[in-house]
């Protein structure tokens, strides 16, 4: 089932990338999904958005820790290869970069996926602080090529201020 963000946000995606119903194309608990138009071997490389509100002050990192957690019950296996902080004290967030080895449409994958988490406060009551996750997948021979795209996408988001820029 699809969910919705927590806070309206706006992106523009890169050239070539189609948004796809998040429950068809695998990711049911999305809220937005994006497809590469060249599958590699038989996979799609995606872009996938979801997030939640977050009443307590769990650091990104913690966050991303247990997104690791959930994803290694569900895959062959799931290595963390890069993490750090980015942002700033103003707009905090968090990425890393994870090896997984998963049986995909009964085929075995390995993949990569770069996770970046936004701090976000809501724009109608700024006591509340929401938690963005941006989610590249795609295969590790794909990944040098589709990276540059998920980095740009990555700069365009933004609260949704419902004002046109």
């Amino acid at each position: 089932m699809t969910t919705t963000l927590p806070v309206p946000i706006q992106f523009k995606l890169p050239a070539g990338w189609r948004a796809a119903p998040p429950d068809a194309a695998g990711a049911p608990g999305a809220a937005f999904v994006a497809r590469y138009p060249q599958p590699d071997a038989g996979f799609t490389a995606n872009i996938a958005i979801d997030g939640e509100y977050r009443p307590d002050e769990t650091p990104l990192s913690e966050i991303a820790d247990g997104s690791v957690e959930r994803l290694a019950l569900a895959v062959t296996a799931v290595e963390v290869t890069s993490r750090r902080e980015i942002g700033s004290e103003d707009a905090p967030g968090f990425t890393q970069t994870l090896a997984i080895s998963a049986v995909v449409g009964g085929v075995s994958r390995d993949l990569v996926q770069s996770q970046v988490y936004l701090s976000m406060l809501d724009i109608i009551d700024p006591r509340k602080r929401a938690v963005i996750r941006l989610v590249l997948t795609t295969t590790v021979s794909q990944y040098p090529s589709v990276l540059g795209d998920f980095q740009d996408f990555v700069r365009t988001v933004r609260p949704d201020t419902g004002v046109a820029s």
